[in-house]
């Protein structure tokens, strides 16, 4: 499909998008990558006036070592993340969960920025981050504020980010000692996951399972406790509402999460041995 007419305006700065966002308001959207926001509009189930490109806007593609974590910027493409070596020593789950994603065309437009604002419970990164601890940071017309990724995402493709503000930057703590594992189960390997799993060391979040990314707050409850991996699994469903669809039932999916979860937790003690 076409998507409907709009104005495209190009930002050279992360102070211009800012600029253009406070002029077009409502009407206005942000294209990063454009996974997730084109085919929306082709749908014409987003119908933007104003499309805003971030894409040349370098200065928000980095990988950096500071102290005891590692900044990210919100352009970094998945592609980026995946063949990072600082990431590959000290945050590996990001790195091996960024070349999981689709296939390499989408791997070299897609971006983590990208990818988290627009809080898809069905994307696999945002479980990353919850799992990872990460911090999200974003800027807007009174300067920079920090959101915990157990706050950002609030609901269905929501966040709390604010309409005037963009995401510029996500920090990690250096886990390199955690275990850690990312499992998912897709129907073909370019699909979005039916469920998924990631673990960094006794943090354990889900993909598809919600309404939005969540952490696994009864399996965590149950490691902490002492209970083993296939006993913390049992209760990976705990809390959940995952879609009920013709290609894979609510039912099935919690089955599905207490299966990945016990396998991920698994790996992960095995990584960490």
């Amino acid at each position: 499909m076409i998507p409907a007419a709009f104005t495209y305006k190009k930002a050279g700065s992360v102070e211009e998008a800012l600029s253009l966002l406070a002029e077009h308001g409502d009407d206005a959207k942000l294209l990063a990558g454009g996974h997730s926001l084109l085919p929306l509009m082709k749908l014409r189930l987003a119908v933007p006036e104003v499309l805003i490109d971030l894409g040349g806007l370098r200065e928000l593609s980095y990988v950096r070592e500071d102290g005891d974590e590692i900044r990210i910027g919100a352009l970094t493409r998945h592609h980026d993340l995946e063949h990072s070596e600082l990431l590959a020593r000290e945050v590996p789950l990001l790195a091996h969960a960024a070349g999981t994603i689709g296939d390499p065309q989408v791997r070299h437009r897609g971006t983590i920025g990208g990818s988290l604002v627009h809080g898809d419970p069905a994307s696999d990164l945002p479980a990353v981050a919850l799992a990872l601890d990460a911090v999200l940071v974003a800027q807007g017309p009174s300067g920079r504020r920090e959101i915990p990724a157990t706050e950002f995402f609030t609901d269905f493709f929501e966040t709390a980010l604010g309409e005037d503000e963009l995401l510029v930057e996500i920090r990690v703590a250096k886990n390199f000692a955690q275990g850690w594992d990312f499992q998912k189960f897709t129907k073909r390997a370019i699909d979005w996951a039916v469920v998924g799993v990631a673990v960094a060391g006794d943090r354990v979040a889900l993909v598809n399972m919600g309404p939005a990314p969540m952490r696994a707050r009864g399996v965590e409850e149950a490691l902490a406790s002492g209970a083993s991996p296939a006993e913390a699994a049992e209760r990976a469903a705990e809390d959940t509402s995952p879609p009920d669809q013709a290609s894979a039932t609510a039912d099935y999916r919690k089955h599905l999460a207490k299966v990945l979860v016990r396998r991920a937790l698994e790996a992960a003690a095995a990584r960490r041995a």
